[in-house]
């Protein structure tokens, strides 16, 4: 279709349309064009007095990592616009697969050329295509961590890029967008905070940021080249779905931004002493600005475009949208559609500038001083071990006063709650009731889970056993309850309005798992117990463990596990959740007595083993204080494992019983009303029966 076609069929003037098709290559301009600026003004083009690696490299860096970031904002964004906002029955979707593929291939090609200058630039050696150069390059990405990371990241995104050309059904994509934000991580733990003092939380802090940026960035600029060809009632959903996506973005990467940046800076007069810091005071007021950017488009423009489409209602806006695209007058005006135009073009003009110094400040200097061969001339075995110095000794006061921020589980929790009050706000304006007691035991639930992952157990868990045994019995067992209580699924399903226009949201995706075939095995008591107990066992017993202590991600991983875990568990116990199958009462009960036999014979045999599980660690810590060795450290751990799993069975137990007792009182209540209402007539056919029975028996 020409462009004067499309002017015609959207509504929008053909100016209008190409100003917003040429905005995400203004963003490419202006961000290249910032990246020099940036670079210059934070010193990093500056040639180093030993081992200067050329200007070609020194400038191939921060472009390398700048191509790196642009292809996988783009990549990501039309991943999730595909995912969560594109109706599945029309051709936006295929647009942002497409748009989402060769974003992809060009992402994999950004990695191999910013793993390649990152290497000359390391090594200092010059480009040649000689047999030694190949096998320096080969050692490095094979042997060094900064390597394997380039080596990892190119290999996932080779694979992300095969699988987004592969997949179409809806699972396929969601887990295609999933793996696609874990590519990220590789170069995230290599970012300009990462080789701070606090590293687990500056790789946290970093793929937080990345993530953010990506979703926000490349949304936009999906958003830019899709919704011109789309008739105004699409338009508008996937603008306003874009722009719910962009607040969340736009919290994440400011909340990480500002840890990753505190990691950064020694004190507060380095934003305005140092060229790092004036860069950085530069990204924190375009992200300001970007935020009131979104605020108005959420407050004004969207409110304009919705208010062209009378059809569409609060509570149908997927129906109405969809039923509108095919109706809607091809020549209708849109008086909103210039103003907001104009307003895309100018955020991606921002962005273009905020990614530009983005990719100029991971290669300029930082004021912070950075961990250094110097300062670990004379480590400590923790410190060889994890990096990190060994926890002061342990007292009560301890437990309020250790702390170390993660900020991935800090923003999930946090966004989750945020999620939930908003739901059940959104009931209560509609007259319809919450129990407070609900809400109050995910909050608590969430309270837990935030010490939990941010306090003194992961601090002193890193380095004694009993500790670790604690956090896990934490995750596993208590957590769990609360959040179980406070059914987040069933007021998901009833705060979130269902779409009918073909795209996937909350609901549906909601709807989606619950009606899987794999929750309908996971969540039987018995499947749901035997998975408990082989995750124990399949845990503590096999390098898993090791990878849980030694490596963050690991740790994260483990985190994940048995949350879910422990959630599937005690919601096929007690849950109010809507699930495909719920046995009986007898036979939770019988799953609960198999889970609390387990954790017996588990603590019991954690209590007497005299071998130290993952020795080289937890014996080599070089821990100087507490009157307990590690091996008694170890069987204390068993005896929290057997206390602490113990106590919280009981409690559900008790709570099994008591919904066995309701059950069976609702069910008499309601023979009763039906006896009442059919005046006996199931009781007095029966008694009919039995002498009938009786007459044919005496005869």
């Amino acid at each position: 279709m020409l462009l004067t076609d499309h002017a015609a069929a959207t509504g929008w003037s053909r100016t209008t349309v190409r100003s917003l098709q040429w905005g995400p290559l203004a963003l490419l301009i202006v961000a290249i064009a910032f990246t020099f600026i940036a670079y210059t003004t934070a010193g990093g083009a500056e040639p180093l007095v030993v081992g200067d690696p050329g200007p070609l490299v020194r400038w191939g860096v921060p472009l390398g990592r700048l191509a790196f970031n642009l292809t996988a904002a783009l990549t990501l964004g039309a991943l999730v616009l595909a995912m969560w906002a594109a109706s599945r029955k029309l051709p936006e979707f295929e647009r942002c697969l497409t748009i989402a593929q060769g974003a992809s291939v060009a992402w994999t090609f950004a990695t191999i050329y910013a793993s390649i200058v990152t290497y000359l630039d390391v090594s200092t050696i010059p480009f040649s295509f000689d047999a030694e150069f190949g096998q320096g390059l080969w050692y490095y990405l094979t042997n060094l961590e900064m390597g394997q990371m380039w080596l990892m990241a190119t290999v996932m995104i080779a694979m992300l890029t095969t699988f987004i050309f592969a997949s179409r059904s809806p699972w396929g994509i969601f887990l295609t967008t999933m793996f696609g934000l874990l590519c990220l991580w590789p170069v995230a733990t290599l970012g300009h905070a990462a080789g701070a003092a606090a590293h687990e939380t500056a790789v946290g802090a970093n793929t937080l940021h990345y993530t953010g940026a990506a979703v926000w960035i490349g949304g936009l600029a999906v958003l830019a080249m899709v919704t011109p060809r789309l008739a105004p009632a699409r338009r508008l959903a996937l603008t306003e779905r874009y722009s719910e996506l962009a607040l969340v973005a736009f919290t994440i990467t400011g909340f990480s931004g500002v840890v990753a940046s505190f990691l950064n800076l020694s004190a507060l007069e380095d934003l305005t002493n140092t060229g790092y810091g004036g860069i950085v005071l530069f990204k924190i007021l375009l992200t300001v600005v970007l935020g009131c950017f979104g605020a108005a488009q959420r407050r004004y423009f969207i409110d304009r475009m919705r208010a062209q489409l009378p059809v569409v209602t609060k509570r149908g806006r997927g129906a109405a949208a969809s039923a509108a695209a095919k109706d809607a007058p091809a020549s209708a005006p849109q008086a909103g559609g210039r103003p907001l135009v104009w307003l895309i073009t100018l955020e991606l003009l921002i962005m273009g500038a905020v990614s530009g110094a983005a990719a100029a400040l991971g290669r300029s200097p930082r004021p912070q001083p950075q961990i250094t061969a110097d300062q670990l001339a004379d480590p400590t075995p923790a410190q060889l071990l994890s990096g990190d110095a060994l926890p002061p000794e342990f007292t009560f006061t301890r437990l309020f006063t250790e702390w170390r921020l993660d900020p991935v589980w800090t923003s999930l929790v946090v966004m989750g709650m945020i999620f939930y009050y908003f739901g059940v706000a959104r009931l209560r304006r509609r007259g319809d009731k919450w129990p407070i007691w609900r809400t109050a035991s995910i909050t608590v639930g969430a309270l837990i889970l935030l010490y939990n992952v941010n306090g003194a157990m992961v601090v002193y868990g890193k380095f004694l056993f009993s500790f670790h045994m604690t956090e896990h019995m934490i995750l596993s067992m208590i957590i769990p309850i609360f959040l179980v209580l406070g059914a987040p699924m069933t007021l998901l399903l009833r705060a979130v309005n269902a779409r009918t226009d073909g795209s996937m949201g909350a609901r549906e995706w909601a709807l989606k798992l619950v009606h899987s075939k794999w929750a309908a095995f996971v969540s039987h008591p018995i499947v749901a117990a035997v998975n408990f107990a082989l995750a124990l066992l399949t845990f503590y017993y096999t390098p898993l463990f090791r990878w849980s202590v030694a490596d963050h991600v690991g740790h994260m991983w483990m985190i994940a596990h048995f949350l879910i875990v422990g959630f599937l568990f005690v919601e096929s116990l007690i849950g109010d959740d809507p699930m495909r199958t719920r046995a009986s009462y007898p036979m939770r009960l019988i799953a609960l007595i198999l889970v609390m036999t387990f954790h017996a014979f588990f603590g019991l045999g954690v209590m007497t083993g005299e071998a130290l599980l993952v020795a080289e660690w937890f014996g080599s810590t070089g821990r100087d204080w507490g009157e307990l060795s590690a091996i008694l450290d170890q069987q204390l751990g068993g005896a929290v494992a057997w206390g602490l799993g113990e106590f919280p069975t009981v409690i559900l137990a008790l709570l099994v019983g008591l919904q066995w007792a309701k059950s069976d009182e609702r069910a008499a209540k309601r023979s009763d009303r039906n006896a009442s209402r059919t005046q006996d007539a199931e009781l007095n056919a029966y008694n009919e029966r039995l002498k009938q029975l009786a007459e044919r028996e005496g005869r």
